[in-house]
């Protein structure tokens, strides 16, 4: 990634797209203060520089069936290259895992896990301590979606 100076338009712009991944360079020119040329040669300086690394749909989760969130911290056995390597691999493929971040604290990885029903998690929990690079796993469901991706879920 290169470096690019984003001053106070780009700014704007990236927190209107991060809350509107939709808005035209027309809407954008109009919230801005820019031309909608600026604005589309803007975003697409913003892309290239890798500030803006891709746009999704934000789906509920009634929509593909899958409406238990978990958050689950997970604690390696080791931290041996090996062990590491088996458990990032396996998080790497496995569809339930929608987040995961290595973090500091009593775990090493906080999962954001997405399934249909409770069995469905107990699950993948299983398919989880099944690597055999666990020392320790904690999980919590979410009972309320609040706020995503600093998005007000009302």
């Amino acid at each position: 990634m290169s470096s690019y100076q984003i001053d106070e338009y780009d700014i704007k712009m990236l927190t209107l797209l991060q809350e509107n991944g939709r808005l035209t360079s027309q809407e954008l020119s109009e919230l801005v203060g820019l031309s909608p040329s600026q604005c589309s040669r803007r975003r697409i300086q913003l892309e290239q520089h890798q500030l803006i690394l891709g746009y999704q749909a934000r789906l509920s989760p009634q929509a593909l069936k899958q409406e238990v969130v978990a958050m689950v911290e997970v604690k390696l056995l080791s931290h041996e290259e090996e062990n590491a390597e088996r458990f990032l691999d396996y998080i790497h493929t496995e569809t339930a895992i929608f987040d995961a971040y290595k973090t500091t604290g009593d775990g090493d990885y906080s999962l954001r896990c997405v399934v249909s029903d409770l069995a469905n998690l107990n699950d993948l929990i299983n398919r989880i301590f099944s690597t055999r690079t666990i020392a320790h796993i904690k999980t919590s469901v979410v009972l309320d979606r609040v706020k995503e991706n600093g998005i007000v879920i009302s």
